[in-house]
């Protein structure tokens, strides 16, 4: 049998890189070849093991992420965009595969993710659970067959210390909806409700965000019309769901060709 894959993490000290540190240490499917951390940040030089509070991993802290990447075969990545634009094009270097799970970037940023997934493949999606892409899947086919007499509103709840909105689900869920319906959610977006707005736009696809506590993750796909309403939801109870799908992607991506791939190309949806 070969050696395991080698996996980075990239933001070690976040909650989900923690999370993910743990998930590949207890895989049995992959070994954990190196953790990165921003410059200046106290972990470096300390085994992650020991930073996290337990025993030695035998994995460095470090911020010389190309040095870590040349010896991976995947990295995952769910830190922040400007990071993210950089780990692209040093894992694009390293021909690693890259899993992204980060959200908030903008049309520029995507533009370079592209440019990087010429060199080497990158699964990238707001949402890494089997049941979020399942409900993906649902909420297109909703959207296809009802019409616009149905208002489309996609609800949000997450952790209070989330710092975008509307959450890269919720945005994954719209594009969904719009799908469905043929439109071009940019078209149809209502996401800034303050005041005196108006009433609703017939054919909008609504964005709602609550933010508190610590929320693992809550969306809601609400279709409501005049004397009735579908709602289909999913409740995240474990962080560890997206660190389990995410791992299940640099996996997957070790047999693919360079290009851009989301979880539904992961699950065979």
């Amino acid at each position: 049998m070969g050696e395991l894959p080698g996996i980075v993490i990239t933001g070690a000290s976040g909650r989900m890189g923690q999370m993910l540190i743990r998930e590949v240490l207890d895989s049995g499917k992959a070994r954990l070849v190196g953790v990165v951390e921003r410059t200046g940040h106290d972990w470096i030089g300390r085994d992650i093991g020991v930073a996290m509070g337990g025993a030695e991993a035998g994995v460095v802290v470090t911020d010389d992420a190309l040095d870590v990447f040349s010896k991976a075969q995947a990295v995952i990545d769910f830190t922040a965009p400007a990071a993210t634009i950089g780990f692209a094009a040093l894992a694009a270097q390293a021909r690693a595969v890259h899993v992204i799970g980060t959200t908030g970037m903008t049309d520029d940023d995507l533009a370079k993710i592209k440019a990087a997934a010429r060199h080497a493949v990158i699964v990238r999606a707001g949402n890494m659970s089997l049941g979020v892409n399942l409900l993906v899947k649902l909420t297109q086919k909703v959207a296809q067959a009802l019409d616009a007499d149905f208002d489309i509103e996609v609800i949000e709840a997450h952790h209070r210390h989330k710092v975008d909105a509307p959450s890269g689900t919720a945005l994954m869920l719209g594009e969904a909806a719009a799908t469905g319906r043929g439109v071009v959610l940019s078209e149809v977006s209502d996401s800034g409700r303050d005041g005196v707005t108006g009433p609703r736009r017939r054919g909008d696809i609504g964005f709602s965000a609550i933010r508190g506590g610590d929320i693992v993750g809550e969306h809601d796909v609400l279709f409501a019309a005049d004397g009735e309403r579908i709602i289909l939801r999913h409740v995240a109870t474990d962080r560890r769901i997206f660190a389990r799908g995410a791992l299940k992607a640099a996996l997957w991506g070790q047999d693919q060709k360079p290009g851009e791939y989301d979880m539904m190309d992961v699950l065979g949806l």
